[in-house]
């Protein structure tokens, strides 16, 4: 997420307030805010932590996604379906094996743009973030977003830091550039898929 679609709203806020400091690190680990190891983190959830403060900025919905090709050739018989093995996140490993219970997989992966790469190259079908997965030409939604399938996406911080002005220049920043892009974080997908 940070290094497409986030990553334009990244540039466009250091661009704005240029004197503010603005370093991203990427994690599946928590970055712990209480004991100040970032001023704000941007995390997919559906529980904050009760000990942080924050706004949730949209619904990030997924879907099933396989390289077009391969999704036509699933759905009209002439391939069997493959799921890719994920062992990104919990999310996408507890929906995966739902979704897949025999857990056989040709493939394994355990990061979202290895997923992407894998179910552009056809090795299966697997679960995407539906910005990733309508952004990209190259693939198309085998299976539409449900809604147990949706994670809330949070700009989350330590109380002590609600009225500090570099957090609350970025908070609104982020709010109103996710706001334009709510159909895509929502999957609303595209006319052309």
């Amino acid at each position: 997420m940070a290094s497409t679609v986030l990553m334009p709203y990244f540039a466009r806020f250091s661009a704005a307030y240029p004197r503010i400091e603005l370093s991203v690190q990427v994690t599946n680990d928590s970055v712990r805010l209480s004991e100040r190891e970032a001023d704000v983190a941007i995390r997919q959830t559906n529980e904050p932590l009760e000990t942080l403060i924050g706004t949730r900025l949209t619904t990030v919905a997924s879907a099933v996604y396989g390289a077009r090709d391969y999704c036509a050739a699933v759905k009209s018989g002439r391939a069997a379906e493959k799921w890719i093995g994920v062992d990104c996140c919990e999310y996408h490993r507890a929906w995966t094996k739902q979704a897949w219970p025999q857990a056989e997989h040709e493939f394994y992966v355990d990061e979202t743009s290895l997923t992407l790469g894998a179910l552009k190259q056809g090795l299966g079908v697997g679960f995407l973030p539906c910005f990733l997965g309508d952004s990209d030409p190259e693939l198309a939604r085998f299976r539409e977003p449900e809604k147990q399938h949706e994670l809330g996406l949070w700009l989350l911080y330590h109380r002590d830091l609600r009225n500090t002005k570099r957090v609350t220049l970025f908070r609104e920043h982020m709010q109103r550039e996710i706001k334009q892009a709510a159909a895509l974080f929502e999957g609303a997908a595209p006319a052309s898929n």
